[in-house]
């Protein structure tokens, strides 16, 4: 069985969006981020991915051309009333209406050997986090302070996580951390 990793970009203080929602300071050049290293090497090892509601709209629901060629699952509390575009003989995708355990469950049973990606957004990420469900962070820094946007961890109130520091590495404008999370 694969790992489930969380991933996101976010700023070097913390935030994934911008105040007004934009993520345009965090991606600059799209192109180079997703010829990283990091962003290869989870193109090669994903399995399924899951994601929330809010990150699927940001898609506008078409996936054609998306760099995960795995099924996908969404967590969400109603379908949309049309069809994900962009699906083919790899990439599906399910929505689902149950609990961030089930969804993941089912993620990893379609990932099989390989990983579980949670690509967001940061309210999906912190419920893995809440439920002991994630194995690793992947955290690619963008080389910007945003001052004001919508926190990746914020104020969680829960017990502390313990991470381990797996690899850091760089490329043009982002650092990317990977952490194993400690379990006790």
């Amino acid at each position: 069985m694969g790992r489930v990793i969380a991933g996101m970009v976010m700023s070097l203080d913390g935030f994934v969006a911008d105040r007004d929602g934009s993520l345009a300071l965090l991606y600059p050049d799209f192109e180079a981020l997703a010829e990283s290293d990091a962003v290869q090497d989870a193109i090669q090892t994903t399995g399924a991915v899951v994601m929330g509601r809010r990150s699927y709209d940001m898609s506008n629901g078409d996936f054609t051309g998306y760099e995960l060629q795995a099924p996908i699952f969404v967590l969400t509390h109603s379908e949309p009333a049309e069809p994900a575009l962009g699906q083919n003989d790899r990439l599906s995708v399910t929505f689902i209406t149950s609990t961030i355990e089930e969804t993941i469950a089912l993620a990893k049973q379609a990932a099989g050997e390989l990983d579980v990606t949670v690509v967001g957004g940061p309210e999906t990420i912190r419920q893995c986090l809440a439920a002991g469900l994630i194995d690793e962070l992947h955290m690619d820094i963008r080389a910007v302070l945003l001052g004001d946007g919508l926190p990746m961890f914020g104020q969680t109130g829960r017990p502390p996580v313990e991470l381990e520091i797996v690899e850091l590495t760089q490329s043009p404008g982002y650092t990317h951390l990977r952490y194993r999370i400690v379990r006790s």
